[in-house]
């Protein structure tokens, strides 16, 4: 793949949930969902990430998500497909069949669990880069994954040709700074933690990965352009209108409480998978007054 001077992902790239109905995946919700989306004007999607409840979808299932989100987007936006595993082989599995069928790039959460060191994670990530030719997007999650990937690993990653950019979860905001000085010009750093979003981006980071925008994409949109564009006073304003969705969407096991917002305006219902449960009965109405304080 080659490189431009500029990164390949940028703006509000949402990390859309999956709909169910009666314990199967809705897959009429998931498309209109992917609709409203490209609609409010977001940047890109992430089919069948964390947010999506990969862990409890079936190989099938998460397979044919991706290949409905790619046939719905229809390139009008990118599609980051999900490919995480613990496993190499199971990751470059899922990194080929986002190849095979035309999404944009795999997201391709830290090995969690395995413990692996930053040798394991580099090779981890090389294999994908070295057998399947399509970019790929890191993400560091250390709060699920209980590993970290280093500035010093990722920069060293950050040299191979497919390996684009990064899902940056730790909160960390310095991080982002010194993370800049390491690599090329145009590896993507997108924030993969809403509330933090407009630190990340006045230092120097490109977008986010967002759950926020599952239930307020326009609203998100506009506050990354208005920090895109320097005008953090602006950007300020909407995010003291948002911050208190971004913290309600993780008050009970995520997604349920996005699920439940979503449920409230229509798009899907609030099923989930065990071992997550459906949002909290008390957690319910602090989501209700988050919506309301959005403009929901």
């Amino acid at each position: 793949m080659t490189r431009s001077s500029v990164p390949l992902f940028h703006g509000v790239i949402t990390a859309l949930i999956t709909p169910f109905k009666d314990g199967e995946v809705d897959y009429a919700a998931f498309e209109a969902l992917v609709e409203h989306q490209i609609k409010s004007g977001v940047h890109g999607l992430v089919p069948v990430g964390t947010t999506g409840e990969t862990s409890t979808l079936t190989m099938a299932e998460h397979k044919s998500i991706v290949e409905l989100c790619v046939k719905t987007a229809a390139g009008r936006v990118k599609v980051i497909a999900g490919a995480g595993s613990n496993s190499t082989a199971e990751a470059l599995e899922l990194t080929q069949h986002a190849k095979a069928v035309g999404a944009d790039a795999a997201l391709v959460v830290a090995p969690y669990y395995n413990k692996p060191s930053q040798e394991g994670m580099y090779q981890h990530y090389k294999h994908l880069n070295d057998n399947v030719q399509i970019p790929v997007m890191m993400y560091n999650v250390p709060g699920r994954t209980v590993v970290d990937l280093s500035n010093a690993t990722v920069a060293r990653l950050a040299q191979l040709p497919n390996i684009v950019g990064i899902k940056d979860a730790t909160g960390d905001l310095a991080r982002a700074s010194m993370m800049r000085l390491e690599v090329p010009e145009d590896f993507a750093l997108i924030s993969g933690d809403d509330p933090t979003l407009l630190g990340y981006m006045a230092h120097g980071g490109h977008g986010v990965i967002s759950v926020t925008s599952n239930v307020a994409p326009a609203q998100m949109v506009e506050l990354y352009k208005a920090a895109a564009a320097g005008d953090f006073a602006t950007a300020r304003a909407i995010q003291d209108k948002l911050i208190n969705l971004h913290k309600a969407l993780f008050y009970d096991a995520s997604p349920s409480p996005t699920k439940y917002a979503l449920s409230r305006l229509g798009q899907c219902t609030d099923e989930v998978r065990l071992p997550i449960t459906a949002c909290a009965a008390d957690v319910r109405p602090k989501v209700d007054e988050a919506m309301r304080l959005a403009g929901l």
